[in-house]
């Protein structure tokens, strides 16, 4: 269960993101990196489970953001799709530096006419980091309509696998209310950049899940995840429930395997962005297990990029 955190309330940052990729650590994840040609405009992680190698999170070097959570769906054939919800991310972050599509036309494009290709439920945030962004999902009530977060200073909203604003899930109270009181006491505490990162690194690793019998399998702590910002590795090596989509390496696009839907399960990624009010970005990723479900040892686990946005 993933979880966005979005915030303006620090006066030295436009805008702050929080975010935790929960997934199987098996599956196949690319650390972050500036994209290969014809994208190397595009910093991002990569899963590589699917052939469209798509992301969840991403930013350009002219601002272009989106971050996609999955949506909680009740079945297996609804949570997944023959066409990958990456691709979505893609479709947004690969425009050419120069294109002149505004995030109000891409939104356009799904709530007027929906999202056409068989894909599962998702939350999309996306924009320039500059301006007002866009949040619009394929489920729930707010099917097909877009709202406008970062609108303004003083706003800290998350997003998770469920309907934006849905307050029932502890999760998003938890994180909006702690990024909040973190980003509170580094101004107070005139702090450096390094401790606002650590302090929301913090936040991403708060862990309240309910602790069930020694082997539950992941499908018992299901109803647990939306309680906690962080999941620790919870299920065991022969767990096959899905929760999200794939197909191994070198399957057509439209052809998900349950391969990588085994094994330990919980938070696998951690990324902290900060973008100055002068368009500056700094971007940290800290992978916290390997694909073998080892943990990344503390010395190489962090990655870290810093540029200017193009105007």
């Amino acid at each position: 269960m993933c979880i966005a955190i979005l915030s303006t309330e620090h006066p030295d940052y436009r805008l702050i993101i929080c975010n935790n990729r929960d997934e199987f650590f098996h599956r196949p994840t690319a650390r972050a990196g500036w994209w290969p040609s014809p994208h190397t405009h595009v910093l991002g992680a990569r899963d590589m489970a699917r052939a469209v190698h798509g992301t969840w999170l991403g930013i350009t070097k002219q601002g272009r953001l989106a971050i996609l959570t999955n949506f909680h769906e009740a079945s297996r054939d609804q949570a997944i799709g023959n066409c990958s919800r990456g691709e979505i991310v893609n479709s947004w972050l690969t425009l050419p530096p120069d294109s002149p599509l505004t995030t109000e036309d891409f939104t356009a494009q799904f709530t007027r006419n929906g999202y056409r290709k068989p894909i599962g439920g998702f939350n999309l945030v996306c924009g320039n980091v500059m301006e007002p962004l866009a949040v619009f999902s394929n489920r729930g009530a707010a099917e097909k309509v877009v709202r406008w977060v970062a609108s303004q200073p003083g706003e800290t909203v998350a997003l998770s696998n469920t309907e934006f604003g849905d307050q029932s899930w502890a999760k998003v109270v938890q994180g909006e209310r702690s990024v909040a009181d973190e980003v509170a006491a580094h101004v107070d505490g005139r702090e450096d950049e390094d401790a606002l990162v650590e302090r929301l690194m913090g936040v991403l690793s708060t862990d309240t899940l309910t602790r069930l019998e020694a082997n539950a399998e992941l499908e018992a702590y299901i109803e647990h995840l939306p309680g906690s910002v962080f999941v620790p590795p919870v299920g065991c090596p022969d767990d096959g429930i899905v929760e999200g989509e794939t197909s191994l390496p070198g399957a057509p696009n439209g052809a998900p395997s349950a391969a990588y839907f085994r094994g330990l399960y919980g938070t696998q990624k951690q990324t902290v962005i900060l973008v100055g009010y002068d368009g500056r970005v700094r971007f940290v990723e800290r992978t916290l297990y390997d694909e073998d479900c080892r943990p990344v040892p503390v010395e190489s686990r962090d990655q870290s990029f810093e540029f200017v946005c193009e105007r």
